[in-house]
């Protein structure tokens, strides 16, 4: 009896920490909410001083027959009053894409000002990431008129009508230089709802909104599947070739622009952007790696360290409080009913607070609550890939995308 109790009390004390972390957790929530920069102000914010500028829109695509024509369709009926030029650069397709895409601008009618060309791109020089020589050609591609603002995005993303617009008077009334935005994540697959969101917010944890978006000593951070530059801070600061090197050419922007003396700005999607990033959960690892890799400034200390955090919260916090109600339940039946009830209750409410708080994150994300039960196991999943991120680094084992191997040097 006398180990029971002894546990009781260690399951109660653990109990209770993990209620006090998720307690915080949800006043910072909640703090963070109330100041949360949303795609949707810019649909309130007057035209901008300027007019609406032309807008060219580059989208690198390689074999996306499948994505593609959703995303176009999405560009299509974009509302923006000024012109608009759709680019899609198919850099190196072997599929469908370009037959795929024409079918959709065949079917679909033009609103005036609106534009759709389609370019085959057929090399890429042994020192350019595919994805990133795209969107240089695409930047670079003369056009019929001179574009005040360049906006970058994927191919597997999809654009509610007034996006664009949206993006452009949030850029314009706030006088930034680049605009990003994180999109809403697809859900479909079991990894999709399982793991890809406590990856998420491992990367908000490492970027708050608040952080990146404040005046003074911003954190510098944008996301690739959105990128919208003023045409001028774009080349002033040597576009695409000046972060040709980096294997996050997302984040590195946003330093460059911060590091140029400009403004840069992050927004959260409610359901005005949506992406799906990764067809398989092999695809998925090797994503997150790269990105946790970059985030973390490949530092693998501190990549182990997110690691093992990851695991004890999402794993260790809710194990413990559910071994204190088992041993608080054999306590009782033993009996001594108030330590035991009191243990018990600790554990319940740590379970509890995880849950409402994860429920509420889940909401804001519009990704599918049912996905809160197996949140542990999500954890565990993003435990491992820091993890193994961490060991890329120290093993010098190489990392390849859009077409190119990085052999990464540990900072």
């Amino acid at each position: 009896m006398q180990a029971v109790i002894v546990a009781t009390w260690i399951g109660a004390a653990l109990s209770l920490a993990f209620l006090a972390y998720w307690s915080v957790f949800a006043w910072r929530a909640a703090r963070d909410a109330r100041g949360r920069p949303s795609l949707k102000e810019g649909l309130a914010l007057a035209p901008p001083e300027s007019r609406w500028g032309a807008v060219r829109v580059v989208v690198p695509a390689h074999n996306e027959e499948r994505h593609a024509p959703t995303l176009l369709r999405s560009l299509l009926a974009q509302d923006y009053p000024g012109p608009l030029e759709i680019v899609f650069v198919l850099d190196r397709c072997t599929d469908g894409t370009r037959a795929a895409l024409e079918s959709v601008v065949a079917s679909h009618s033009h609103r005036p000002g609106c534009t759709v060309r389609i370019i085959d791109n057929a090399a890429c020089p042994a020192d350019w990431a595919g994805k990133c020589n795209a969107a240089r050609v695409g930047a670079d591609l003369d056009g019929s008129a001179p574009c005040a603002w360049l906006l970058f995005t994927d191919a597997d993303t999809r654009f509610d009508p007034g996006l664009v617009r949206s993006s452009v008077a949030l850029a314009a009334h706030r006088g930034l230089s680049l605009l990003s935005a994180m999109p809403q994540l697809t859900s479909g697959r079991t990894f999709e709802r399982v793991a890809q969101p406590v990856a998420a917010l491992q990367l908000m944890k490492l970027y708050p909104p608040e952080r990146v978006n404040r005046a003074h000593d911003p954190r510098p951070f944008a996301n690739g599947q959105f990128m919208l530059f003023s045409r001028e801070a774009y080349d002033a600061i040597g576009g695409h070739a000046a972060v040709k090197d980096d294997l996050l050419e997302d984040i590195a922007f946003a330093r460059t622009v911060h590091h140029s003396g400009r403004r840069f700005g992050l927004f959260m999607p409610d359901g005005m952007l949506i992406t799906h990033m990764y067809e398989s959960a092999e695809q998925f690892r090797e994503g997150w790696t790269r990105i946790f890799i970059e985030s973390c400034h490949r530092d693998p200390s501190r990549l182990r360290r997110y690691a093992v955090v990851s695991a004890i919260i999402g794993i260790g916090g809710p194990l413990a409080c559910a071994l204190t109600i088992a041993i608080g339940a054999v306590g009782g039946v033993m009996g001594d009913v108030p330590l035991m009830v009191g243990g018990a209750l600790c554990g319940a409410l740590g379970l509890l607070m995880q849950h409402v708080v994860l429920r509420g994150i889940y909401r804001l994300m519009r990704t599918p609550r049912g996905g809160v039960w197996l949140h542990w196991l999500g954890s565990a999943s993003v435990a491992g890939i820091l993890w193994r991120a961490a060991s890329t680094l120290t093993s010098g084992r190489p990392v390849r995308w859009g077409g190119r191997t990085y052999v990464l040097a540990r900072r």
